[in-house]
């Protein structure tokens, strides 16, 4: 298959009423309906990378996995309560494809909570993206892992990144770093905003000396990329990942500075919850940015401006 076909994950899939076929809210323990409806927050820490789901739920047709359990708001809120986050960003996974009814509810509900990253085709209607945008959603996410690369530049890519970036949104990319300069000089050469997943994935013999990772240090000075550093373990050989995150992140922090570096837990961990939970990620955040003013910086600051959430005075 041609590396620049288009990937039928992204690109076919239907669009879908907002109609729930679960109910997020089901199970929320009085401890966490508390926690969600405090009106205003101090923001102490976000964490932007999380998925919620049930089984149950719709599922994308062409997927690499599906878990057999659930991580459910309950579950989430409790673990960003017990690690003192104030905010969660929820991802759409990749095996509930374009269906987002699950995770815009949240965010509709409880903005002061939650933002949004959803899984858009690029035929989405200007209302279905307008729903979205009403709803708290921020970003649209392209998984592309496992996938051969869409062409970038055919007209139905083009029109979609025109009109995310006329809603501010940003691109979040998850791709191995060896795809990373065709994408991203794709995006970035239309005026998008760019957030890559996991350290940007770099393969787990070569860690930054991956020269795809060394591209994405290179355009740090864009301005208009930033880097999560989560899931050091999806680039990894069976380990938790927080010894090669260390030296990917201290790579990350001299290109990029705190100001385009955010934290996320990637919690429940998909394929993955065997090496590591909550507390593990928390524990690897500080090991890899020590400096408390720069882990700050990354927690608080630096999460708020790229995901738009409304500031009552940070830590």
């Amino acid at each position: 298959m041609d590396r620049f076909s288009p990937a039928p994950s992204i690109a076919h899939s239907p669009a879908r009423p907002p109609a729930l076929p679960a109910d997020p809210f089901d199970g929320l323990s009085p401890a966490s309906r508390a926690w969600l409806d405090e009106a205003a927050p101090r923001i102490t820490g976000i964490d932007t990378h999380a998925h919620i789901f049930v089984q149950g739920l719709p599922l994308a047709a062409q997927r690499r996995h599906a878990p057999d359990y659930d991580a459910t708001l309950d579950q989430y809120v409790a673990q960003l309560a017990a690690h003192g986050m104030s905010q969660g960003v929820l991802v759409q996974p990749s095996f509930l494809g374009t269906d987002n009814t699950f995770l815009r509810a949240v965010c509709e509900r409880h903005p002061q909570r939650f933002r949004g990253v959803a899984v858009v085709a690029p035929e989405i209607t200007e209302a279905e993206l307008a729903a979205l945008d009403a709803a708290h959603i921020v970003g649209a996410r392209l998984n592309l892992i496992g996938l051969a690369l869409p062409d970038f530049h055919a007209p139905r890519w083009t029109a979609l990144f025109a009109r995310l970036n006329a809603l501010r949104w940003h691109v979040e990319v998850q791709a191995n770093a060896v795809d990373l300069p065709a994408i991203l000089d794709a995006l970035l050469g239309q005026g998008c905003t760019v957030v890559v997943d996991h350290f940007g994935r770099p393969d787990l013999h070569l860690g930054a000396a991956d020269a795809g990772f060394r591209y994405l240090q290179s355009v740090a000075a864009s301005g208009r990329v930033w880097v999560k550093l989560s899931a050091a373990y999806r680039s990894a050989a069976q380990s938790n990942g927080t010894a090669n995150g260390g030296a990917l992140a201290a790579a990350l922090l001299e290109s990029f500075g705190a100001k385009r570096l955010v934290w996320g837990s990637d919690w429940p961990h998909t394929q993955h919850r065997h090496l590591i939970d909550y507390d593990g990620t928390v524990d690897a955040l500080a090991a890899w940015i020590p400096d408390r003013a720069a882990r700050e910086t990354v927690l608080t600051a630096s999460a708020v401006e790229l995901f738009r959430f409304q500031t009552s005075g940070l830590r």
